[in-house]
């Protein structure tokens, strides 16, 4: 049916991001269902439609005879203004339905700079945007994913939030709704009773309370709420449900291919890095699941790529087992299997002893800095030799274009550290020249970019502030000069980006006020450079009485209350602490197969741990 009516899409410059009726879509009747969830990603169909959480969700959600889970996309700017100009409500993919009608509003929380995405599609659905002004006649709205691991920036915004992985915990919700419903009980009385599910922080439960120098003075909640809200996992990753088919588009997205998700969690313990803790213990599922689901998956879809995920796929134990099998049993087909994003220390070992058919496109490495001092620092775990022998493994094998990842600002970095990205790249070209005289081979190819690092929640760098705007333009303004050399490309990301990133990922629920001043002011899909505004941003700072950098540029003492506080995501504050202690005095720590570190996750969690 489409989200939008059909006199609409001739206006706009991507009509197929809102007509819906894709392969494998789930069509229901809705006079036939109990439930109506309408799933709502922050930013545009095709940004949404590559996530895999949403994929695995909307097909797990559907199984259920008494639920609906339909699809909501965040509407580029030349939709929503026909949209508010023809007072035309957002409305969902499947049945068009407006926003307002549903029992549940669910988002995904992929990205800090998607929360006003949020505010403006609930305000495009008609649903009032503070939970406080929302009654049984309104959706309730939810929000997981990694940002709600602090979620306090949405908390005036959102009734509930999951912490942690959500395939079980969603039953759960829906199951206690689903009776909740029948018994027309307040709305309260429900969210009252979904906290006690573990996993569930209802912001409204809590209250806050602040010294004069803005830090916070107390979190305290309601006799029933959990004093801390213990994340969600899924144990058996083997067992666990995964989509047997996948929405196919009819234009092209981010990943369009098939997508086999091999592990979650991650063994490294990069210091940088939220997702390596916050996904703990790593979790693998089987080669024998995952070659039936590659099986299933093609043969429901028609692509002709597949491709491996997780947060480390160099980590999985059977590598080099599931790539021979999957090229073995999907090469027939004609599918090919497209590299992860590599560690460039185990390069050789993965892909090249493991037969890989992979074509040489390009490859993609992350050394994140460039000394080893600094490399120390961040725990990443590589040496510069671990570099040059994975760059001349992959330029032996026939790749010739190679992606660098650095940052730039992480604790610690100096100009030399800066200076040094230019240095390593500069080698690593030596080593192609040396390897491409011995044969006839093209130029190499190689794509630099640097990212400014945010200090995240959970991780052992969530109390320091982040660098400078000016310092972190001067070294890219260094990088810029020095690496104009030929068959380099340097790319940055943008400063004030990252300001603000850090800014929402460090914030508490006073942020809240600043979030509706800057949508007001138009701010909205900030994640697109075209519409990012970040002096209409500081305005609305100005006007809220708030100062960005008091979040972003501020360092936290050990002893300070954390807006995240009150989430228990299985690691220890005093394991982070230690880690933090560890990276000033440029000590690293093994991955946790060589050497358990006592993060705290192997308590709750014993069994799954390496």
């Amino acid at each position: 049916m489409g989200s939008v009516p059909a006199y609409l899409l001739d206006q706009v410059e991507k009509p197929v991001r809102y007509i819906g009726q894709e392969i494998n879509m789930v069509e229901k009747d809705p006079d036939d269902v109990d439930i109506r969830y309408a799933f709502a990603f922050p930013d545009v169909y095709e940004v949404g439609m590559s996530h895999l959480g949403l994929r695995i969700l909307y097909h797990l959600i559907n199984q259920r005879p008494d639920t609906y889970c339909e699809r909501v996309f965040a509407p580029w700017v030349d939709m929503e203004s026909l949209l508010r100009a023809h007072s035309v409500p957002l409305s969902t993919l499947e049945t068009g339905t407006p926003l307002s009608a549903y029992d549940f509003v669910g988002f995904t929380l992929q990205y800090e700079l998607s929360y006003t995405n949020v505010l403006n599609m609930l305000d495009l659905g008609g649903i009032p945007l503070l939970a406080s002004e929302r009654d049984t006649t309104h959706p309730l709205v939810m929000a997981g994913g990694p940002c709600a691991v602090n979620p306090e920036p949405l908390a005036d915004f959102v009734d509930l939030f999951v912490i942690g992985e959500g395939e079980e915990v969603i039953g759960e919700i829906l199951d206690l709704y689903g009776k909740w419903k029948r018994k027309g009980a307040s709305r309260m009385d429900f969210l009252r009773v979904a906290a006690g599910i573990e996993g569930v922080y209802v912001p409204a439960l809590y209250t806050v309370t602040y010294h004069e120098d803005g830090t916070i003075q107390a979190i305290t909640h309601e006799e029933n709420a959990p004093a801390r809200i213990r994340k969600r996992i899924v144990s058996d990753m083997t067992a666990a449900f995964y989509p047997e088919e996948m929405l196919v588009p009819y234009m092209d997205i981010v990943h369009n291919r098939v997508v086999l998700e091999v592990m979650r969690g991650c063994i490294r313990g990069c210091r940088f890095c939220q997702a390596g803790f916050i996904y703990r213990p790593t979790r693998e599922r089987s080669v024998d699941r995952l070659c039936e689901l590659s099986d299933r998956l093609i043969g429901a879809t028609g692509y002709e790529e597949m491709s491996l995920s997780s947060l480390s796929t160099s980590d999985y134990r059977e590598l080099a087992q599931l790539t021979r099998r999957l090229e073995e049993e999907q090469g027939e087909r004609g599918v090919s299997l497209a590299l992860p994003s590599l560690r460039v220390d185990s390069f050789s070992r993965e892909y090249l002893s493991s037969h890989s058919k992979a074509r040489k496109t390009g490859l993609t490495f992350a050394p994140e800095a460039g000394t080893q001092r600094l490399r120390d620092v961040i725990n990443k775990n590589i040496t510069e030799e671990d570099i040059m022998n994975g760059s001349s493994a992959a330029f032996a094998a026939g790749w010739t274009r190679v992606k660098l990842y650095f940052m730039l600002g992480l604790p610690t970095e100096t100009m030399e550290d800066v200076q040094a990205i230019a240095d390593l790249v500069g080698r690593i070209r030596e080593r192609y020249r040396e390897i491409a005289a011995k044969k006839d081979r093209k130029r190499l190819s190689i794509a630099v970019g640097t990212s400014s690092f945010v200090p995240k929640p959970f991780t052992p760098f969530q109390w320091v502030g982040q660098d400078t705007a000016d310092s972190l333009r001067e070294k890219q303004q260094v990088l810029k000069q020095i690496l104009r050399v030929p068959g380099v490309e340097y790319r940055w990301h943008d400063v004030q980006t990252s300001h603000l990133e850090a800014v929402f990922a460090r914030g508490d629920r006073r942020l809240g006020a600043v979030m509706l001043r800057a949508l007001k002011k138009g701010c909205r899909l900030d994640g697109w450079a075209e519409h990012f505004r970040y002096d209409r941003w500081m305005e609305a700072f100005a006007e809220a009485g708030l100062d960005p950098d008091f979040y972003a540029g501020r360092e936290r003492t050990q002893d300070e209350i954390l807006p995240w506080s009150l989430i228990d995501i299985g690691v220890s504050e005093k394991y982070l602490w230690r880690e933090y202690l560890r990276a000033l005095a440029g000590e690293t720590t093994p991955d946790c197969r060589t050497q358990c570190a006592g993060c705290g996750v192997q308590g709750d969690w014993k069994e799954l741990c390496p």
